[in-house]
């Protein structure tokens, strides 16, 4: 079966991989994701200088999915800039997302990047979980500032992580600035930010950070996810690749999202659970998955998606 995929020109022997901030942060949590079976090795988001993160606990498995407030725990760019090449040995492309607490930092960590030679820039506009910042996607005037300055910095194709939209007019109009921008790809969705768990045995919430506001992803927001790669499908067809992210647990859920438009597919929770070994076990139901299907690769599927008359 034929599992490949191309994304802002860049070769895919499988379109599946971590989300960035799912064991991806240490060279070794790299290096895993190298060895896998996984179609990519996504960085964490990183910013100028190492960060711990929020407080513990940060994570909590749930029914249906997980919630976190990681607060964006990184090496900081100047180590990731390092590990860049020696990543590239894995014969697998090198996705490095950058995140950033002020313009500014996403600015120069895009310079010291594209030095880097990553085989794609992410940039995330679409972090939840650091207090008192706002999600910068969810802006769309400052949306297009920053990443018309990064256009005129970087040389690799860069693309862009957004946050869940659930508005269609925000939807258009996210479309048409990133497409005035010329973005060469878009991952989402990004977890859905500042929702609540609820220990009712304890009567407690179930995570320390931002007084148990977090993140939720898994299972649980699928149905978000598969919403913003269509709306946006349906505005663009295939001009601007999508990575579809949210909600992946088996292969019928990775062709769930090509169907409705995504190019690509990451995973985070499910990869957090169960380690990169993940990666040969959604490989092969997908490969099931498209077989029944009668698909003769996954490209095949994309976008097709019907609509009741």
């Amino acid at each position: 079966m034929d599992l490949s995929t191309s994304i802002a020109g860049v070769p895919f022997r499988l379109g599946l991989m971590n989300a960035s901030g799912a064991l991806c942060v240490t060279q070794a949590e790299l290096e895993a994701l190298g060895e896998s079976a996984a179609g990519a090795i996504v960085t964490k988001s990183m910013t100028p200088l190492p960060r711990e993160g929020n407080p513990l606990p940060r994570y909590v498995a749930i029914e249906g999915g997980s919630i976190n407030s990681m607060g964006l725990p990184n090496l900081g760019y100047p180590a990731y800039v390092k590990l860049i090449p020696e990543l590239k040995r894995f014969k697998k492309p090198v996705i490095a997302s950058l995140a950033g607490l002020h313009p500014d930092d996403f600015l120069a960590g895009a310079k010291a990047l594209n030095m880097a030679g990553p085989d794609l820039l992410e940039v995330n506009l679409s972090c939840p979980n650091i207090p008192g910042k706002p999600q910068i996607g969810y802006d769309f005037e400052e949306t297009e500032r920053l990443l018309s300055a990064i256009r005129d910095i970087v040389t690799v194709p860069f693309g862009v992580k957004l946050p869940p939209y659930f508005d269609p007019v925000h939807h258009q109009k996210i479309a048409e600035i990133l497409q005035r921008v010329g973005v060469a790809f878009v991952t989402m969705i990004n977890s859905v930010g500042n929702t609540l768990v609820v220990d009712p045995e304890r009567e407690m919430v179930v995570i320390k950070p931002k007084g148990g506001f977090g993140g939720l992803g898994g299972r649980i927001i699928k149905p978000v996810a598969l919403a913003n790669v269509r709306a946006l499908w349906k505005i663009w067809g295939d001009r601007i690749p999508i990575i579809g992210t949210g909600g992946v647990e088996n292969g019928t859920d990775i062709f769930e999202h090509v169907l409705c438009g995504a190019s690509a597919v990451q995973i985070g929770t499910v990869l957090v659970e169960e380690g990169p070994g993940v990666f040969a076990r959604l490989e092969q139901e997908l490969t099931e998955c498209l077989e029944q299907k009668g698909y003769p690769s996954l490209m095949a599927c994309r976008g097709k998606l019907r609509e009741m008359d």
